[in-house]
């Protein structure tokens, strides 16, 4: 009698562990929101803006978009609860193509740019306690663009490899484990939220500047006054607020190891933002207390978190705040580090990524080939622009994507509407076309104005180069199989 051959057993399939509670990722929106950007980006807005009261209204509108993002996402995130967050809902919701564009740009500038822009930051702040950490490059060469870009200093500096060496760090943490890098998200999360808490009592407490005060909140609140002629300005000036305010949706892309994700990631996505908008907008209003205008706008290295409080406490008060960004900051990117990683492991499961990036390593269950390669490119942007370049390419591709992402909302709700939907969008249509609407324009008024549309532009044809490299790496996967 002839035997049938069988087949060998097949390994079992090493799967994420849910481990991330709702207070994990709410904290893990939380702490991925706040960097290094609220400390900083003020100067440079106010600079634009001219004026406190337009400086407000700047991170109100940041605000207000950002948390209707995050209530129109939360139907998604129940829908799809998968690792992936925003990749998952293109594909799903507009098509594969769209899918691989936003993870194609996630990785190439959006999420790495990121993660190197707070790296370089972390260091910046980490000078103020060690002054041999310098900035200037030593080893590389100066590359010189037209403006606005200007000239670019490439290459080793003891800055950027002390942010280097802190994204390795961090890649370590991630590689050993959901469960320790999430205890870490969410005990930094909890220290830097109190300190911005304290930062803000300060300031409107014993900090108070009767001076800065009278001439901020007085007849110059609004500057030359207010005018339609504004809007533009406006939308131009939000790149560095909307820059501090994302990451909000991150916690998407760590959906698998969430332990309720269709209640929780809704939950942290809205709360999160709610809760940052509000400690930012009352930042501001603790800077316009505590500083003059042109102090806040001539802030050095634009720090004007430390000036703040070096006005309050003198020295002292410069190295405590420094402390408060450098932890603030790498916890931001411990939460970066973290979800980024699971959207190429998303993408590898779809043969769009390299193909190690699929598989979870089998002791600690984490993406760590996709950590890994996050990790190389992230370093090599670090020794390629300063905080300010990087937030400038990052901006524009992530406010488009997060428009096309909500239209897929609306798709779904016509060619799939029998799907599972575990929450929805309040307000909907409304809010979420709302929600289009704004971002739309905040895009197209970046590729219009003069001092971000080079920015705009190359992130625009980055985001458009994905396309004969998605066709070609399918043609690439179809000929190998």
């Amino acid at each position: 009698m002839t035997s049938i051959p069988t087949q060998p057993p097949q390994p079992p399939r090493v799967e994420f562990v849910r481990a991330i509670t709702r207070l994990d990722a709410t904290a893990l929106v939380v702490g991925s929101m706040i960097g290094s950007g609220i400390f900083i980006v003020s100067a440079d807005i106010l600079r634009q803006v001219q004026s406190p009261g337009l400086l407000l209204t700047v991170w109100l509108v940041s605000g207000l978009v950002t948390l209707l993002g995050a209530i129109t996402y939360g139907e998604l995130a129940a829908m799809f609860p998968k690792a992936g967050g925003n990749y998952v809902y293109l594909r799903e919701g507009i098509s594969p193509l769209f899918g691989y564009l936003y993870g194609w740009t996630l990785f190439v500038v959006i999420q790495t740019g990121t993660i190197a822009a707070v790296a370089v930051a972390f260091a910046r702040f980490t000078a103020v306690l060690w002054p041999g950490l310098s900035p200037d490059v030593f080893l590389g060469t100066t590359v010189h663009f037209p403006q606005p870009i200007g000239d670019i200093a490439i290459g080793l500096s003891y800055q950027r490899l002390f942010a280097i060496a802190s994204i390795v760090l961090l890649t370590w943490v991630n590689f050993r484990g959901v469960r320790t890098a999430a205890f870490i998200q969410t005990s930094l999360t909890v220290i830097k939220t109190a300190a911005l808490a304290a930062l803000i009592l300060l300031g409107i407490s014993i900090g108070r500047n009767a001076d800065a005060i009278a001439a901020n909140f007085g007849a110059n609140f609004w500057g030359a006054g207010l005018s339609l002629g504004l809007l533009p300005v406006i939308g131009a000036a939000m790149v560095g607020s909307l820059f501090s305010m994302d990451a909000w949706n991150n916690v998407g892309f760590a959906s698998g190891e969430l332990k309720q994700p269709e209640k929780d990631l809704p939950f942290a996505m809205a709360i999160g933002v709610l809760v940052v908008t509000t400690l930012y907008v009352l930042a501001n209003v603790s800077y316009l207390n505590v500083l003059p205008a042109d102090a806040i706008a001539n802030a050095p290295q634009d720090r004007v978190g430390t000036a703040a409080m070096q006005a309050m406490f003198g020295t002292p008060g410069l190295y405590i705040m420094a402390v408060v960004i450098m932890i603030s900051t790498f916890g931001c990117n411990n939460g970066l580090i973290l979800s980024g990683a699971r959207v190429y492991y998303a993408m590898a499961q779809d043969n769009l990524f390299f193909k190690s990036a699929a598989n979870l390593h089998p002791t600690y269950k984490t993406p760590a080939t996709a950590l890994i390669v996050q990790a190389i490119w992230t370093s090599i942007l670090c020794l390629s622009g300063t905080y300010g370049q990087l937030l400038n390419f990052v901006i524009f591709a992530a406010v488009a994507f997060y428009a096309v992402s909500a239209v897929g909302l609306f798709r779904l709700r016509k060619t799939r509407p029998d799907i599972p939907r575990p929450v929805r969008a309040p307000g909907y249509p409304i809010l979420p076309a709302l929600y289009i609407g704004l971002t739309a324009l905040i895009a197209i008024n970046l590729l219009i104005q003069d001092a971000t549309r080079t920015y705009a532009m190359l992130g625009l044809l980055l985001v458009l180069v994905g396309v004969p490299v998605y066709y070609g790496w399918r043609r690439m996967v179809a000929t190998r199989a």
